[in-house]
């Protein structure tokens, strides 16, 4: 994984199992906004190393994995394209950035760093010990298509 970044980061994966799943068009707000199958993959997943993953949603820029419990809101973005071959290009991401920022809830600043950055170590690692899944590469800069 870079290291001393203020950003989070882009997680590229390719696998057999990221593909489109049926009726999963019917869900999406914006055209090919998919990624159900990393959700499904993910939330039991994120439930193994000890986070509260109640539900997963599509947005209108991909889906959203929600993480309860942290002192701010938390999930994991998904990003997939469809590749010619059915299958997804697909990158996630911490849905926060690490440092500083003020809670008025608790009248203090909080630092979402340790947080944000155990969520992205443990997302590699999911995806590290899955033999059928490819880390493409780890970058700050959205890796999926031409966004100019």
């Amino acid at each position: 994984m870079p290291t001393k970044s203020e950003s989070s980061y882009f997680i590229r994966v390719q696998s057999a199992k990221f593909k489109i799943l049926p009726g999963e068009e019917e869900e999406l707000l914006n055209k090919d906004t998919y990624g159900k199958a990393v959700a499904t993959y993910l939330q039991p997943k994120l439930i193994e190393y000890g986070y509260n993953v109640p539900f997963f949603v599509c947005e209108d820029w991909g889906w959203w994995v929600e993480i309860k419990g942290q002192p701010f809101v938390l999930g994991v973005l998904i990003y997939g394209w469809p590749m010619e071959d059915g299958l997804l290009d697909v990158c996630v991401r911490v849905s926060k950035e690490p440092g500083q920022f003020w809670s008025w809830l608790r009248f203090k600043y909080i630092d979402r760093t340790p947080r944000v950055r155990q969520l992205e170590k443990d997302l590699i690692q999911i995806f590290k010990k899955d033999a059928e899944v490819k880390i493409v590469g780890i970058t700050e800069d959205f890796p999926l298509g031409d966004v100019s």
